[in-house]
């Protein structure tokens, strides 16, 4: 095995995965949301920069191919796992993560049914479009946590202890509260929406690469 620079970014975006869910066992929230926002973020940035510097010094490996699509799924999966179980939002995220997750699982099924022939199965340009916007999905999510526990309030309403807090002048910056708040509910609604596109482009991809392995699916005369 060859441990590269490039690898060994793969491998702690590999090892960020579940450091993600790690995030709300040891710290209350918003705290937990932001450590949880700035560390996958920091991951999907070195998604970006292993590839572009195993290109660029000629490091390309068999070992930096597995790592990659496994620590890109990783990330993905126990992102929306932990943003299902902790946001508010969550009966309208049940979805588009499920639809996320079974493709990933009924894919992973293909590849490894197809062997050596997997490589029928190549990531395709709209595979890694869409790897990247469940990423900025999720990243816009983790913020609209940020802001929700903050504030103590979620995207659907104020929290009444917080109403009571403003009726009785506990809370006199309004302007910059209701700032706050448009920024919780802006990020709340569009990391919904960019997580359903993800899923659909999810299903898109998944169905292509179905395609793909019918021919290997037949059975022989």
């Amino acid at each position: 095995m060859s441990w590269t620079i490039p690898n060994i970014l793969t491998l702690l975006r590999l090892l960020a995965a579940p450091g993600v869910a790690v995030m709300f066992l040891y710290f209350t929230r918003p705290f937990a949301d932001w450590y949880a926002l700035t560390l996958f973020v920091s991951a999907a940035i070195t998604d970006w920069f292993d590839g572009y510097l195993a290109r660029a010094w000629g490091q390309q490996t068999k070992l930096g191919a597995m790592l990659d699509p496994i620590a890109d799924k990783a990330m993905v999966v126990i992102a929306l796992m932990v943003i299902v179980g902790y946001s508010s939002m969550s009966p309208w995220l049940v979805l588009p993560a499920t639809f996320i997750l079974f493709r990933e699982v009924f894919v992973s099924g293909l590849r490894e049914f197809l062997g050596d022939t997997a490589g029928t199965l190549k990531v395709t340009k709209l595979a890694k479009w869409k790897t990247t916007l469940q990423m900025i999905a999720i990243s816009v999510l983790f913020a609209q946590g940020v802001f929700e526990h903050y504030l103590g309030m979620s995207v659907w309403g104020m929290d009444p202890q917080m109403a009571g807090d403003i009726l009785d002048g506990k809370i006199e910056d309004l302007h910059g509260l209701r700032w706050k708040e448009a920024g919780m509910v802006w990020c709340g609604h569009v990391g919904l929406i960019l997580l359903w596109i993800a899923a659909a482009l999810t299903l898109v991809t998944g169905w292509d690469y179905f395609r793909k392995a019918t021919p290997y699916l037949k059975e022989e005369p």
